[in-house]
């Protein structure tokens, strides 16, 4: 969440120095993999206890809150444009800067666009991917039943099929541009982590051969993908161009995919068994903006536009990006503290709410009624 700031703070000298500049897969492999992990410890638990049609409505709860969350951060990230256009006194320049001004201009055919998902502006992309990703999920349970085999045969010709462009979404009414991250091929970096929990996949042992093999790997990549020096090095800036077709990150083609399960490996290696090697603060500060990661995502995205604009007011230099950087981190720790904190209220009131002693239902229950077999109050999550 850190990083995926950072790296959305338009021309923000901090960028380059993030891990994702330094290979081609980046944080949003991490986002994406790791909310496959999520998914699969929060939905399987329910499609093995309670059966397919409640797990599936689970899912589908959550793919309502996603699609309301992009649509209300557009509205709010638009908004806050207009308010500092008009602020400013700089006419549109914000809302053009952000490529919206067709959209305000068109309301009626970018607007059903845009609730249909058949609009997917720039910088909103990621939301409508990972909601397609959780509508897989009923699928990808059908499948299992059948046998891992079918999972995995689904993924590797979804992911084909839209790197061989047979698979595109449209992202605008008046073009042919696709989505910039088509679900389809994403999928594969999502289900990748989903089997993984799900013991679909087993773990890799950790060993010193393939440590040295992954840590080769995502070291031959650096100078084919750290922008600032590819850019200045013809033989690398040739290089990087001819393996584009296997770097491309709209479709999580195949060098991404590879770069990013070395990169996955070494951090679960370096981690230790369970996380025994992750201690500290710093450790537990984005463990919990982690566990906030949609409520943090949202907030990040919006917070990166505006200071985009406080550094266009204050100036680029050392000082005024550490300032910008550091305020933009402490606000998305705040937002993870409080949505954690409402989220343990809700808990804890929601627990006393169905926390009634059995004996008290029990005798205003109906004779006929079967007896208490389990106790009523279910764990709240």
């Amino acid at each position: 969440m850190f990083a995926i700031y950072i790296g959305h703070v338009p021309m923000n000298a901090w960028s380059d120095f993030m891990p994702g500049r330094f290979g081609f897969a980046d944080a949003a492999e991490v986002f994406v993999f790791c909310s496959g992990i999520a998914s699969a410890l929060a939905f399987g638990r329910s499609y093995d206890q309670h059966g397919f049609s409640i797990g599936t409505a689970r899912v589908a709860y959550r793919c309502w809150q996603v699609y309301w969350a992009h649509i209300g951060i557009f509205f709010v990230a638009l908004a806050a444009m207009m308010m500092v256009d008009k602020w400013l006194g700089a006419g549109a320049d914000y809302v053009i800067g952000l490529n919206l001004a067709r959209f305000v201009n068109d309301l009626s055919t970018n607007l059903p666009g845009l609730l249909t998902l058949t609009y997917v502006p720039n910088m909103f992309d990621i939301l409508p991917m990972y909601l397609v990703l959780l509508a897989m999920i009923p699928v990808v349970i059908a499948l299992s039943k059948l046998g891992p085999v079918y999972v995995f045969s689904a993924m590797v010709l979804s992911w084909t099929a839209a790197n061989l462009n047979w698979i595109e979404l449209s992202a605008e009414p008046w073009s042919d541009r696709e989505w910039f991250f088509n679900p389809f091929a994403w999928q594969l970096v999502f289900f990748t982590g989903f089997a993984f929990a799900r013991g679909w996949l087993p773990v890799p042992p950790v060993n010193r051969r393939l440590m040295t093999i992954a840590a080769v790997v995502v070291l031959l990549t650096i100078p084919l993908a750290y922008w600032p020096l590819v850019r200045n090095v013809d033989v690398l800036k040739a290089a990087a161009k001819a393996l584009s077709p296997l770097t491309d990150k709209t479709h999580a083609s195949a060098l991404r995919y590879v770069h990013f399960l070395c990169v996955a490996y070494l951090a679960y290696a370096l981690a230790g068994d369970r996380g025994a090697n992750l201690r500290g603060r710093f450790v537990a500060i984005c463990q919990l903006v982690g566990q906030q990661a949609l409520a943090t995502f949202m907030v990040g995205l919006l917070l990166s536009l505006l200071s985009g604009v406080a550094l266009n007011l204050i100036g680029r230099n050392f000082a005024t990006y550490a300032l910008v950087n550091l305020s933009g981190c402490a606000i998305l720790l705040a937002t993870a503290y409080v949505v954690a904190w409402f989220k343990n209220v809700q808990g804890r009131k929601a627990v006393r709410a169905v926390s009634i002693p059995t004996a008290n239902v029990a005798q205003h229950l109906p004779q006929t009624a079967p007896p208490l077999s389990r106790p009523l109050v279910q764990p709240v999550e």
